[in-house]
């Protein structure tokens, strides 16, 4: 299997081109030699709604059953009820086989060693066990168990809706979570619409990524045409969420987080609240403002996952929309809790969403600017502009190097996954910002 596909916080690669019956057998002698390494003697197992999961759910069964690892099938579900099957069932990790919201043609797997996602030198550390081939060796035991239901149960005993009834539309995007979340938020007594709700492997109607606007012109059409309160979108195995406001609006995931940590703020004084450097300022300091602390933090699931048990932080986030509740919940990203999340405190609520963020001030900001750079260049360009920035300028390098102006910051980090540079910007006046992003640009291109 090819160096490429084993990244930061994944495996992921093409099907059949990389990921094929052969080479996911193997893999899955490498993960069940990784478990066992490390006293994992049971595991459970699922998988997305694509078209090339079953294929590649049967493959890696077998190859982890051929080291002796136990495995426990949960079938279809989306990611968060993997992660939920971590707690629920009585496993010592567990893999999730999905795509995620990439294109059609690829597949992937998520490894969870106890209760916590392996990344970094841990998915290393599998690619080397898969090309020695030196496996473990035995005849491990198969058993599939349910786990959708006790998670539906779970959710439904934890949250509490007000009594302020909303309507609201749920665009699964033919993705996993279509025969999940209308249903708990249903039992929660609101009025739910689901678009594009059958699990569909072709995706028909629109790719299943939330981030990217073309991708929510159904959803915010719906809204329109119901008249609902919101609608709430996921990517294909529901780890993001997508929010639109009945304005049609996007409600991007900093600004979600600034509902979520007001609420739990309100309860927890001082409490803990990490965003991921992509995030608004003002999302910090809304957090500041309400009696949190606010952490700045790098990007990725995992990392921030680690991040939120080292503070014992309340609530994480990223822009992508992997929102992380670690009150009353596991500290996963879920996006069906997400979304059951923001409709119990709009239930206690009364006046429109975009009513509630009236109060946060106007930014002008860049969407995610991705720009191809060689692998091997990438971290040098940006450790090289970090130290020129510093030299006139405070700078956040936690992840890449965050330059903060007068009136609006920088972003220039690498991507951990892609031969990618990533930018960002975001200013209190769109003359401003454009001033900002021409200095950051104009000394990219002497180390481009």
């Amino acid at each position: 299997m090819k160096a490429h596909v084993f990244r930061e916080y994944d495996i992921r690669g093409i099907y059949p081109e990389e990921l094929n019956e052969e080479t996911v057998f193997e893999l899955g002698q490498a993960i069940g030699t990784f478990y066992q390494d490390r006293g994992a003697q049971k595991v459970s197992l699922g998988r997305d709604c694509r078209l090339s999961s079953p294929v590649l759910f049967e493959a890696l069964r077998k190859g982890l059953l051929s080291t002796g690892l136990n495995i426990v099938g949960v079938n279809m579900v989306p990611t968060p009820v993997l992660y939920f099957s971590l707690h629920y069932l009585d496993v010592g990790g567990g893999i999730q086989i999905t795509g995620s919201h990439n294109p059609p043609d690829f597949n992937g797997f998520k490894v969870c060693l106890g209760h916590d996602s392996v990344y970094g030198r841990d998915i290393q550390e599998i690619r080397k066990m898969q090309q020695a081939r030196e496996f473990h060796s035995g005849e491990g035991a198969y058993e599939e168990a349910d786990v959708v239901g006790p998670y539906m149960e779970y959710l439904a005993g934890r949250l509490k809706s007000g009594p302020v009834r909303r309507k609201v539309v749920v665009d699964a995007g033919n993705g996993a979570a279509g025969h999940i979340a209308p249903e708990i938020y249903h039992r929660m007594g609101f009025d739910v619409i689901p678009l594009f709700c059958e699990p569909d492997g072709h995706f028909p109607n629109h790719h299943p990524d939330p981030t990217i606007p073309e991708n929510l012109v159904d959803l915010r059409e719906k809204v329109f045409e119901t008249n609902a309160d919101l609608g709430i979108a996921f990517d294909g195995d529901a780890d993001r969420i997508g929010v639109i406001d009945r304005k049609g609006e996007i409600i991007w995931g900093d600004r979600l987080m600034i509902l979520f940590s007001r609420d739990l703020l309100e309860r927890h004084p001082g409490g803990k609240v990490i965003g991921e450097v992509k995030c608004s300022q003002v999302l910090f300091d809304d957090i500041e403002k309400h009696g949190g602390k606010a952490i700045m933090w790098k990007a990725g699931h995992s990392l921030i996952k680690a991040k939120m048990k080292e503070e014992n932080a309340l609530l994480a986030g990223e822009m992508s929309g992997h929102l992380f509740f670690a009150e009353d919940y596991y500290g996963y990203d879920d996006a069906v809790y997400a979304g059951a999340r923001l409709l119990e405190i709009l239930s206690r609520k009364e006046g429109p969403l975009d009513a509630l963020l009236a109060d946060i001030p106007e930014t002008f900001s860049t969407p995610e600017i991705r720009m191809e750079c060689p692998e091997e260049k990438k971290f040098d360009v940006v450790k090289n502009l970090a130290e020129y920035f510093k030299q006139g300028y405070k700078v956040i390098d936690v992840d890449g190097a965050r330059v903060l102006f007068d009136g609006g910051w920088g972003l220039i980090r690498a991507s951990n996954t892609q031969p990618v540079l990533v930018l960002r910007f975001e200013a209190n006046s769109e003359k401003k910002l454009e001033e900002i992003r021409q200095i950051f640009m104009k000394k990219l291109g002497e180390y481009l």
